[in-house]
C-alpha cells in the first residue's frame, strides 16, 4: 500500500488530517520521502541495527503511526534528552521510545517540528 492510500483510510477525518500533517512535517524535517513499514508506521529514512543478540534489520529512522485512539511519533535517542522540548510541547504522553497525541491540536506543532528535527538529527549522528 501506498503511504497516500495509507492515509487516506485513516478513520477518523480529524486522526487522517492530523496524520497528514504529521506525514508532512517529518518529510520536511528528515528530508527524506515518506515510505510505509510494517502495516502500519509510516517512516521517513532508515538505518541498521544490531542487537547484542545478533539479531539485526532495517527500520525507519523517524516514523509515527495514526493509530485509532492516537498518533504514535517514534521518537529516538529516549526522553530525558528532550525533557525541555516536552514541558513546552502541550498535551502528550509517552512510552518506550513513543509519543503519543490524541489530536495535534493539543500540541504547539512548532515545538513538535523542533522535537522531531532533533530526534532525526540523533538518529543520523548515532546511526551514520
Amino acid at each position: 500500500m501506498s503511504v497516500a492510500d495509507f492515509l487516506a483510510a485513516v478513520e477518523p477525518a480529524q486522526r487522517r488530517d492530523d496524520a497528514r500533517a504529521v506525514c508532512d512535517m517529518l518529510a520536511r524535517v528528515s528530508g527524506e520521502p515518506a515510505r510505509m513499514w510494517e502495516p502500519a508506521i509510516v517512516g521517513f529514512g532508515t538505518y541498521h541495527y544490531r542487537y547484542d543478540s545478533g539479531r539485526e534489520g532495517e527500520m525507519c529512522r523517524i516514523g509515527f503511526s495514526p493509530r485509532k485512539a492516537q498518533t504514535v511519533l517514534y521518537i529516538p535517542g529516549g526522553f530525558p534528552r528532550y525533557e525541555d522540548l516536552l514541558a513546552r510541547l502541550g498535551k502528550h504522553s509517552t512510552g518506550k521510545g513513543c509519543l503519543y497525541i490524541k489530536k495535534l491540536a493539543n500540541v504547539d506543532t512548532a515545538v513538535l517540528e523542533i522535537l522531531a528535527g532533533e530526534a532525526f538529527d540523533y538518529m543520523r549522528t548515532a546511526y551514520p
